[in-house]
């Protein structure tokens, strides 16, 4: 199971709060575990997201190998994502919390920031069919490094 959005931020550290537990999923198509996750989620009071990553942004190949694991439970490991999945998703909103939420991940180590804004630029070709806009993720990623800066 890969977690991704406020909750896996969490995971990785980040002093922030959350309203939700997101994950990768098919919200359209829910599998038999997506939900048990709904029946748990029912009787803990919490709100579980399932989150169709890759139609929202293009998922490098080489995410899986930078998925970071943080436990087993039973039969279910628990990953968050590729921190840069995450950080392309964010970036392509910019609203302020995703702005602090790319600043920690570059601060923490998570994310190197040459590395995403070269991430940022392989998908341009691709931007149109996820509904992005590379030149507001290249702001947004200005504005990211301003937030590491003045940190």
């Amino acid at each position: 199971m890969d977690l991704l959005g406020g909750c896996a931020l969490i995971l990785l550290g980040h002093h922030r709060t959350t309203l939700d537990i997101d994950y990768v999923g098919d919200d359209l198509t829910r599998t038999e575990f997506q939900r048990t996750i709904d029946r748990v989620a029912n009787y803990l009071h919490v709100h579980a997201d399932a989150v169709p990553i890759g139609r929202f942004v293009p998922v490098p190949a080489d995410a899986s190998s930078r998925r970071v694991f943080i436990a087993r439970y039973g039969s279910v490991e628990v990953f968050v994502i590729d921190p840069y999945v995450i950080a392309l998703s964010k970036l392509d909103r910019g609203l302020d919390t995703d702005i602090a939420d790319i600043v920690f991940l570059g601060v923490a180590g998570w994310v190197d920031l040459d590395r995403l804004a070269e991430l940022v630029k392989s998908v341009e070709p691709a931007a149109a069919a996820y509904d992005l806009d590379p030149s507001a993720m290249r702001r947004h990623l200005v504005d990211v490094r301003k937030g590491i800066k003045y940190r």
